[in-house]
């Protein structure tokens, strides 16, 4: 039983981390494992969001989703969905007006397959700042991302699905300090509209504070989680237990913050062992949040 004014937590696995697994495989291993849900990326291998008949595929997942008792993320981070020549290109900040629309595109159909899954978020990032703006042009990058999200937050808005935004290594939008940035810029939106994707990994790599302290500081605004190990200043996805951090004081802290959704270990580099790693992983995280002197459930 959960302490007072504390929440027990939901954990999911990643599909980018199960590529090897066609999904119905996939979503079957995650539910014999004992996972509460599942981030499921849009891509080529699992739920193609450009290829015919979305809809129809979209609710056989559904059905499928229901029949496992699994909840569900609509992540949006494959790598060359758009484009198979740049990772990640298409971006919201992309130089060619075309190509940020459809990235926009592309995450408004997320939303309405988020809706139709009864996801209860959509994740999605901002993109590298890119090569043609002078270097410290932000306004321009940021401008530009207002301008690409804006229609997407209309979208969540109308599907009531809340947007996650993740700040990602290397992005514009890096830290917490950007996201609440993007916020300011966009009228300090609901955060049940505007939240955040918050990965614990990229706390420990980058974020002046620890990740406990990055989870309570995040608190009114978390709509998503990933979480993995990962070192300081190093953007590597690791299994628990090969990197930096301590987890049990991380899980105390989201557990504290009453948080309802997922918190899905994202590991889109090790699918050759995924369903292995799905097996320990959620051993890892149980036993991380046992209390001291019992065994993990």
């Amino acid at each position: 039983m959960s302490a007072p004014g504390t929440s027990a937590l939901r954990f999911g696995y990643g599909t980018n981390g199960l590529t090897d697994l066609r999904l119905d495989d996939a979503l079957a291993l995650l539910a014999d494992l004992g996972y509460d849900g599942v981030g499921l990326t849009l891509d080529h291998m699992h739920l193609d969001p450009l290829a015919p008949g979305l809809a129809a595929r979209t609710a056989r997942v559904a059905r499928r989703l229901g029949e496992l008792g699994l909840g569900v993320t609509v992540e949006t981070g494959a790598r060359y969905v758009l484009d198979p020549r740049r990772k990640h290109g298409p971006s919201l900040l992309d130089p060619d007006p075309d190509g940020r629309a459809a990235r926009t595109r592309l995450l408004t159909r997320a939303v309405r397959v988020a809706a139709d899954l009864g996801a209860h978020a959509v994740h999605c990032f901002s993109g590298v700042t890119p090569g043609d703006l002078p270097p410290g042009d932000t306004t321009t990058a940021w401008k530009r991302l207002e301008e690409s999200l804006t229609p997407v937050l209309d979208a969540a808005a109308g599907a009531r699905v809340p947007l996650a935004v993740e700040p990602e290594p290397g992005h514009l939008l890096a830290t917490l300090a950007d996201f609440h940035h993007l916020r300011s810029t966009l009228g300090d939106p609901d955060p049940r509209l505007l939240g955040l994707t918050l990965d614990i990994g990229h706390c420990q790599c980058l974020e002046p504070a620890p990740p406990a302290d990055c989870v309570r500081d995040a608190a009114p605004w978390l709509r998503h989680v990933q979480i993995e190990d990962m070192r300081r200043g190093v953007h590597e996805h690791l299994p628990f237990g090969d990197g930096e951090i301590d987890f049990p004081p991380v899980l105390e802290a989201l557990a504290a913050t009453g948080y309802q959704g997922l918190t899905v270990v994202e590991l889109p580099r090790h699918s050759h062992a995924g369903p292995e790693l799905a097996r320990s992983s959620l051993a890892f995280l149980r036993g991380s949040t046992a209390p001291k002197g019992e065994p993990a459930p």
